[in-house]
């Protein structure tokens, strides 16, 4: 049988130095860390950040939402959930990439107006095309049975990956952050329920596949998230 390879998860100062090298080396360095950010600190998904809207994180207003609602509609699960933006490093990251944007007028009103005259259902992440991220669409079978197509965002998944690389980083992959983020999570509640709600999963078998259960590992992040 056929060992499941999963992605590494990473202690603080590997993630660290992911975020110091792609801050130096990337072409996009403001966009490439708020990915980062939003996989490791929010446990998002990276077709999930490749479809967030500027609505989806921020108020008319300009003020950033706390809370983030993950639409059905951009879930591989097909199952609305919350991410909450509460980590500092995760908003300071977000500040930076849409003074980016509106600096160099992506996505932009003709003028001021609310949400800091950015396009509201305009894509959040932007390629270097400046256009949203490729989709591309798959199927998967619910735990109805029913079959539902949902879209995914390879070419940001392959971009994220060759991050990790860069940083000399082996077994990283774009799903890193979302396991590094469900071993915190549990290290520091202890509570696996809590664990599925914040990754959107149905059942807690499901979400014990993401985390490392090794004690060591666990100690380890907890003392991270202190």
């Amino acid at each position: 049988m056929q060992e499941i390879t999963r992605a590494k998860t990473l202690h603080q100062g590997q993630f660290n130095r992911l975020i110091k090298i792609t801050q130096g080396t990337s072409r996009y360095p403001e966009r490439d860390v708020l990915v980062l950010m939003l996989g490791h600190h929010c446990g998002m998904r990276i077709t999930e950040i490749s479809r967030l809207t500027v609505a989806d994180v921020m108020h008319a207003s300009g003020k950033l939402r706390s809370e983030i609602s993950m639409r059905e509609a951009i879930t591989k699960g097909c199952r609305q959930r919350c991410a909450y933006l509460a980590s500092k490093p995760a908003i300071q990251a977000l500040e930076a990439y849409l003074m980016y944007r509106i600096e160099r007028g992506i996505g932009t009103l003709f003028g001021p107006g609310p949400y800091r005259g950015l396009l509201p259902h305009q894509p959040l992440i932007y390629s270097g095309r400046g256009d949203g991220m490729s989709q591309n669409t798959k199927r998967r079978v619910l735990e109805t049975g029913e079959r539902r197509d949902y879209k995914a965002c390879d070419s940001l998944q392959a971009h994220v990956t060759k991050l990790y690389q860069r940083a000399g980083i082996k077994g990283g992959s774009s799903h890193s952050g979302r396991r590094t983020f469900a071993g915190k999570v549990l290290a520091t509640t202890g509570d696996m329920e809590t664990v599925a709600q914040l990754l959107g999963h149905a059942s807690i078998d499901c979400s014990q596949r993401y985390v490392d259960l090794d004690q060591a590992v666990l100690k380890a992040m907890f003392m991270d998230a202190l």
